[in-house]
């Protein structure tokens, strides 16, 4: 997994990219040259690189999530390599933000206001997300924030587990999504039945 994001005029020149989830861990950094590794100090796995001065390698126009294309990947790499680091960046071209399918929808057993989904997205995957919105239901077409998705408030979704049960990603309401033009009610976004199942849905940061 490879997330990135860039905001020159909030921390300037550097682009942060995290592959691991680094919460509830003690992390240290290395710095070599222009690079820095952020690794867990106990495992010693890598759990992100900062890259100082970036555009010195080549120029970002975007600011909060960035996608990264298979060239720049090969040049993030490259210094790397020249930096003395041994990790092998992978690019990640897939959309974070998709239209889903709610299948099925049950409650919770071990909860009076969450539900289990069997959520549909791109490529035919299904996930199991835990919702706590109250007007979750199945045959829904909803907006899901993938695991490496990057929300407009900067929280990064990863997975995890809701009084004891999985959740890989997350629906989201249109509040978290930062739409302004939809109503500020309680709930998740729920999408017009025509759209298509797995399509990329535009977030603006």
């Amino acid at each position: 997994m490879l997330i990135s994001s860039y905001n020159r005029e909030g921390i300037g020149d550097t682009l942060i990219v995290m592959l691991n989830n680094s919460e509830q861990t003690q992390l240290k950094t290395e710095r070599r040259q222009n690079i820095a590794r952020v690794f867990d100090e106990t495992s010693g796995e890598t759990k992100g690189y900062n890259f100082f001065s970036v555009s010195d390698l080549f120029s970002i126009n975007e600011k909060g999530p960035v996608t990264l294309t298979e060239q720049q990947v090969a040049v993030m790499n490259k210094a790397l390599e020249e930096a003395g680091f041994s990790d092998l960046l992978t690019a990640d071209l897939s959309p974070k933000f998709v239209v889903g399918h709610v299948k099925e929808c049950v409650p919770h057993p071990d909860s009076d206001h969450l539900s289990i989904t069997q959520t549909e997205i791109d490529g035919g995957k299904v996930l199991q997300i835990v919702c706590g919105a109250p007007n979750i239901a199945q045959g829904q077409k909803v907006v899901v924030a993938k695991v490496g998705a990057i929300m407009p408030s900067g929280m990064v979704i990863w997975d995890g587990e809701l009084r004891g049960e999985p959740s890989h990603g997350m629906i989201c309401s249109a509040r978290e999504l930062n739409l302004e033009q939809e109503p500020a009610k309680k709930g998740i976004l729920v999408l017009p039945e025509a759209t298509p199942t797995g399509e990329a849905f535009q977030v603006d940061f």
